[in-house]
């Protein structure tokens, strides 16, 4: 392992501010990937960067560090030239779902390791998982041959992926120190480094359904993997995105992979079309490729390439969804302007209904969730259905009405629409 430390001295030194040397970082992520540091020490020293941060060249040493403990994926056999998306997450967002199938059409490599719902944020295994036959786990000889033949896989991460975060994580998840941005920077670049593609394009959520709330915590944390990206040698482009209100008309798993067929079939929801094709024009960009995303979805060439990608790892693209057992209509009490819709209470009703889970490892409803038949500054008509719940075990309706109440309004009039795409940084 080469020099051994004293982990005491090391936690004493960054919370009276100092800086810790490469070699202090290399043992330390090693001897805590190998269970030589406990997560008693482990999480001393995650609180005292809490308070103290890392600079760029710590965060810099952790990020390769927290990779070396694992393996690198080679996509350098390829053809097609290869561009990776990540975003930090929000309600509603299944732009991974319409997007991979795009930028493959374009004749980019998409090779898209995404992770399950933790909370009120979906996550696109448990999508993709309502699609009948549809797997998520695929060896690496299957992921290379689809990312060749087809141009997209959408799959988990296999575990020998920078399992350093893998640990780091739980134990930031029970101790408090989640909210750390060189941790969370250092947690999702690792594994974006890791996976081997020389370009990516992030969307970084901000508003209150969005991990970063706040505006400019949000765009020093996008700033903050831009830099470890592009220092690890990796094309990194960042946009921040609003997540005050939720993206599209629908929060739940297999409505999700229907409002994202919808897309691929060149309707859908404008907001979600509108952030997909900006995130493929980036990609597009990065990966040297000189193509139209909006003419690859209206050619139909996304959603023959999507069709391909869930046949290649088993599922049915014809089979029907699933659908909820049981449905509860929210109506219009007047007449006017939606003038604000909270994506944080959209997401906390569908995670009440079924769709999301509580702990790593709970089970998820395929067809619960929450419809929404009006966005943000449109009109709505008294009487008119505002929300439709959806559920396969109808005593989770109350809990779902309560996270709602108080998480949209309508008045006279919306103001200025607010623009989706805030920043882009590079």
């Amino acid at each position: 392992m080469g020099s051994t430390f004293d982990m005491v001295d090391l936690i004493r030194a960054k919370r009276d501010g100092r800086r810790l040397g490469d070699a202090e970082i290399d043992w330390l992520i090693r001897a805590y990937t190998d269970g030589a540091v406990g997560d008693d020490q482990m999480a001393a020293l995650a609180m005292a960067i809490v308070f103290r941060g890392l600079d760029a060249g710590e965060l810099s040493t952790w990020t390769a560090a927290m990779i070396d403990t694992g393996e690198r994926m080679d996509f350098s056999a390829l053809r097609r030239p290869v561009v990776d998306k990540h975003s930090t997450g929000g309600v509603g967002d299944m732009i991974t779902l319409p997007l991979a199938p795009i930028v493959a059409a374009c004749g980019a490599a998409v090779p898209q390791l995404s992770g399950r719902g933790l909370g009120h944020t979906g996550g696109t295994l448990d999508k993709l998982e309502a699609i009948p036959g549809w797997r998520a786990d695929l060896a690496p000889a299957e992921m290379l041959h689809l990312l060749d033949e087809v141009g997209a896989v959408i799959c988990s991460p296999g575990p020998g992926l920078a399992p350093a975060d893998r640990k780091l994580y739980a134990l930031r998840d029970v101790t408090g120190t989640v909210e750390s941005i060189p941790l969370i920077a250092s947690s999702i670049m690792s594994k974006k480094i890791a996976e081997g593609t020389p370009a990516l394009v992030l969307d970084v959520k901000t508003g209150s359904g969005a991990f970063m709330r706040e505006r400019e915590r949000a765009v020093e944390l996008a700033r903050t993997m831009v830099g470890l990206g592009r220092s690890a040698g990796v094309a990194t482009v960042a946009y921040v995105s609003a997540m005050e209100a939720p993206l599209g008309r629908a929060a739940g798993n297999a409505i999700e992979v229907e409002q994202a067929v919808e897309v691929l079939n060149g309707r859908g929801p404008a907001d979600v079309v509108e952030l997909t094709l900006t995130l493929a024009r980036e990609m597009l960009h990065l990966a040297g490729i000189e193509a139209d995303p909006a003419e690859a979805l209206r050619s139909g060439r996304a959603l023959e390439v999507w069709r391909a990608m869930i046949r290649g790892q088993g599922g049915d693209p014809d089979a029907p969804l699933p659908r909820a057992r049981h449905q509860q209509v929210i109506a219009a009490p007047r007449s006017g302007v939606l003038t604000r819709l909270d994506a944080y209470a959209v997401g906390v009703a569908a995670w009440r209904l079924g769709a999301g889970r509580a702990r790593q490892g709970d089970p998820v409803q395929a067809a619960a969730g929450v419809r929404w038949h009006a966005g943000a500054g449109e009109e709505v008509a008294a009487g008119q259905p505002l929300f439709t719940l959806l559920t396969d075990t109808p005593e989770r309706f109350a809990r779902a009405e309560q996270a709602l109440a108080g998480g949209w309004e309508i008045g006279e009039d919306a103001g200025p629409p607010q623009p989706l795409v805030l920043e882009r940084i590079d």
